[in-house]
């Protein structure tokens, strides 16, 4: 397998938080795509952790390699504050190409920070998915 490619369990994880995102009622997001949503949640801690500059790089990384993997995201682009813009309007064709940044962003913490680390920093920001202590997604 490619260093470059995230394990099958970080893609289940990543679409995983793309559902739970994409399920939930959010008003005031209405059009925020779910792959956004589950960027921001993971911005909070890890800029307390690594800091502004330290999570840019990060997603920044992911982005690149995200892009070599699907043609969905070539108009993406991180702001200063760590955000992502220049995403396409419809979420039908943004779906994979999100599931893949959002891969490729856990499996980037998974080698930097560990899996343990990365499953608690998720854990924090989903309290209610369910994941095992193993690091082993639970089927509901």
């Amino acid at each position: 397998m490619s260093r470059n490619v995230p394990s099958p369990t970080i893609r289940e994880l990543a679409h995983r938080l793309l559902a739970y995102e994409g399920a939930r009622e959010n008003d005031e997001k209405v059009n925020v795509l779910a792959f956004v949503l589950v960027v921001d949640k993971l911005r909070r801690p890890l800029v307390t952790l690594a800091g502004l500059a330290g999570f840019r790089s990060l997603l920044a990384r992911a982005l690149t390699l995200a892009k070599t993997q699907t043609p969905g995201l070539e108009g993406a682009q991180i702001e200063p504050d760590g955000s992502l813009t220049g995403l396409g309007d419809n979420e039908v064709q943004i779906e994979e190409p999100g599931a893949i940044l959002v891969a490729q962003l856990l499996g980037l913490l998974v080698t930097f920070i560990g899996e343990h680390l990365m499953l608690t920093l998720v854990r924090d920001a989903w309290p209610d998915l369910p994941i095992l202590d193993d690091g082993i997604l639970e089927k509901k």
